[in-house]
């Protein structure tokens, strides 16, 4: 674990930033999942692929990094700080609009655990809250159950379907538009 500053916390998990020195758990942990994660998204598994990753997510102001990690209530035990996930809020536009799209992961062995719902109620406090935001969307490919479920529990509405809306895994892929607002908090 590379920085403590936790942005939240909950009971089992608390969100920080990404860092630099944040690659080689990462990076271990996008490899071992992934299984998981194909077709659907792939995270960084190299340290260069996650330096540039990482890079802009630390530093363009229209998107926002998180890692969620685990907590077990006791500094320094087994688990605590360990990268269980993560969630990023890209293209971020304030003014009128103030939205973002998030697009998230968790990892093999957070799988079922409960940590990425916890992780995104954070999240989504800390949109809502300090980042000032109204509106977050999850585009989400329609054959993806977990991703669906996560955000249905988080409390996220089905707003839509786009045909061939995002090039993934060397072609054109549908997803369902899901989306909250801070009222529905």
């Amino acid at each position: 674990m590379s920085d403590t500053t936790y942005l939240a916390q909950g009971p089992r998990t608390a969100i920080r930033l990404f860092t630099h020195a944040d690659a080689d758990e990462f990076t271990a942990r996008a490899r071992e999942s992934r299984e998981l994660h194909h077709p659907w998204l792939f995270p960084p598994a190299s340290a260069d692929t996650y330096a540039a990753y990482a890079g802009v997510l630390m530093e363009d102001p229209a998107r926002a990094g998180f890692l969620v990690c685990e907590r077990n209530g006791t500094a320094g035990g087994a688990d605590d700080g360990a990268i269980a996930g993560f969630i990023n809020i890209n293209n971020i536009v304030m003014g009128g609009f103030r939205c973002g799209a998030l697009g998230y992961g968790g990892f093999a062995h957070a799988t079922g655990r409960g940590l990425m719902s916890e992780g995104l109620g954070l999240v989504l406090g800390h949109a809502f809250g300090p980042l000032g935001l109204h509106r977050l969307e999850a585009n989400i490919q329609p054959g993806n159950a977990g991703s669906i479920a996560l955000v249905r529990r988080a409390g996220f509405r089905l707003e839509g379907f786009s045909p061939d809306f995002l090039f993934i895994d060397g072609a054109w892929r549908d997803h369902e538009r899901w989306a909250i607002t801070a009222d529905m908090r």
